[in-house]
């Protein structure tokens, strides 16, 4: 409550957010605020209150009373199946008979709020990218995070938004031409060709999808600065909540958006590893096939924030203007290296078990094909899938046999070549000591017209062993037993670049990089 008297033919909501902003609103309690171009944030004690602006924007609608309180009650809706833990409810703010404005009072309703429990504005997941970055094992659970997010959403007709899409790309070519400082005109020319060429070619991959289930309602607007931890696992919040064609999409596009931010933050690699573990979280094989589609959602999505950004710092000043100038620059790059033509490559690390053909394969994926980085497939997490086992469950020696070893290849060789025939880049592990599988990979690569890389991995039996009995959690079930079963291998003459496995992982990386022509990672 404040001693400030107001009337109600007069009353803005400039007089609103001066009221709200005031420790006299809240008991005498320092409160933070936080402007963005929709919403003020007022952050104070435990408690946090979210306002939405009187503007109205092409997208959005906040202009009337009646639609504030009906986006509030929207966000409480929608963000209450991500994070229960942080939304409370939609609270009015009224103006009392004294004049005095008051939250949840009992005069005349004049404003809307949304009540949340306030987090630790560093245990945001863009502050973490800042100050930590993003390790694996965090990246692991992201994944874990959008498949749970995705399985919560409905299903939605996709004609309606593919028209979207290519709304969207009308508004962005008008958008890049107003700013030609930082869009050059002839770059942004071909990119809308590029754009609507793409468009129409993934159309009709897009419709099927859709009969297939997977354009639905979803977040709309996952990016790491609307995940934070919680009890130590990240969480989303903010979903889009003004506008249910924003939040509709391919599921893919709202993975996009988590995987374009890590992108641009410099984490290819935990880009790549959310990826693909969201496609084997998923085990949805449509996914596979249907590939191509995200270069240009990722195209998407960096073209509205490169946009969003250019128009953003034309209200703003010294370093901040400057750092927001490079972001639109930056997304602009982004755009265009995800419509690039980059031809699928497929590479092969092969090797008996305990060589490393794993951690080679995660260091190389990142960095191999478009963004972001290739589809790793693993005999072992395979073998576990075709099983219906959890990857780190030991399985049975009855699956061991030549038989369902078999089975396993060629499952692993028809994914890759769905892969590889989306235009997208694979990289595969597994010991291929026959010559029989490493020739069926390399007629994969012939086949779809992809660049073939084949790795061999060697060390002595000592070290194999020493590795295998130190792995902990890992989906391999490899043993010193099978380490020396596998040394009575007759693997025949193996023509693919061999690396010296026995040396330090980062040194076989680096040969591996040498020998694939990547960077080894820093």
């Amino acid at each position: 409550m404040t001693t400030d008297s107001f009337d109600v033919d007069t009353l803005t909501q400039s007089d609103i957010i001066r009221f709200f902003s005031s420790p006299a609103a809240h008991r005498g309690q320092e409160v933070k605020r936080i402007d963005t171009h929709a919403n003020i944030a007022f952050l104070v004690g435990n408690d946090a209150y979210k306002m939405k602006r009187d503007v109205k924007f092409p997208f959005l609608d906040y202009s009337s009373l009646e639609k504030r309180k009906s986006a509030c009650e929207a966000e409480m809706r929608l963000n209450s199946q991500y994070a229960p833990q942080i939304y409370r409810s939609a609270l009015p703010i009224t103006l009392e008979r004294d004049g005095t404005l008051e939250l949840a009072g009992q005069g005349e309703v004049v404003e809307w709020v949304v009540h949340m429990n306030r987090f630790n504005e560093h245990l945001g997941l863009d502050r973490i990218a800042e100050e930590k970055g993003i390790s694996r094992e965090l990246a692991l659970d992201l994944a874990k995070l959008m498949v749970d997010a995705h399985s919560r959403t409905t299903q939605r007709e996709a004609q309606p938004w593919i028209d979207d899409l290519l709304a969207y790309t009308n508004q962005n070519l008008d958008a890049f031409q107003e700013f030609p400082q930082f869009f050059p005109a002839e770059e942004v020319l071909a990119l809308d060709k590029a754009a609507r060429k793409e468009h129409q070619f993934i159309e009709g991959i897009i419709q099927n999808r859709g009969e297939l289930g997977l354009v639905r309602l979803t977040h709309g607007d996952a990016h790491l600065a609307n995940i934070v931890m919680f009890d130590g696992k990240p969480m989303l919040f903010d979903a889009v909540e003004f506008d249910d064609a924003i939040a509709t999409g391919d599921v893919l596009y709202d993975l996009a958006f988590l995987l374009l931010d890590l992108c641009e933050r410099k984490e290819p690699e935990a880009a790549n590893v959310v990826l693909n573990a969201y496609l084997q979280l998923t085990q949805e094989p449509q996914h596979l096939k249907d590939i191509r589609v995200l270069r240009f959602y990722l195209m998407m999505r960096a073209a509205i924030r490169a946009k969003i950004a250019a128009a953003a710092s034309l209200h703003q000043e010294g370093a901040t203007r400057s750092k927001t100038e490079h972001q639109a620059e930056e997304y602009f790059k982004i755009c265009q290296r995800a419509l690039e033509p980059t031809p699928p490559v497929l590479c092969v690390i092969g090797g008996l078990s305990g060589t490393g053909k794993t951690t080679v394969a995660q260091g190389l994926a990142p960095q191999l094909g478009r963004m972001p980085g290739a589809v790793h497939l693993r005999t072992d997490v395979l073998r576990k899938e075709l099983l219906g086992i959890p990857e780190r469950v030991k399985a049975g020696h009855d699956s061991y046999t030549p038989e369902f070893s078999a089975k396993v290849y060629a499952e692993l060789m028809h994914r890759a070549e769905l892969v590889l025939a989306a235009g997208h880049s694979v990289i595969v592990d597994g010991v291929f000591s026959k010559k029989e599988e490493r020739d069926s990979v390399e007629q994969i690569a012939a086949k779809t017209g992809a660049e073939f890389i084949g790795l061999w991995l060697e060390a002595d039996v000592e070290t194999l062993i020493n590795r295998v009995e130190s792995r902990h959690g890992d989906a391999s079930d490899a043993d010193a037993k099978v380490v020396r079963l596998q040394q009575t291998y007759d693997a025949g003459e193996i023509d693919w670049v061999k690396l010296d496995a026995a040396k330090s992982k980062e040194t076989v990386l680096e040969q591996a990089c040498s020998a694939t022509g990547l960077q080894p990672p820093n």
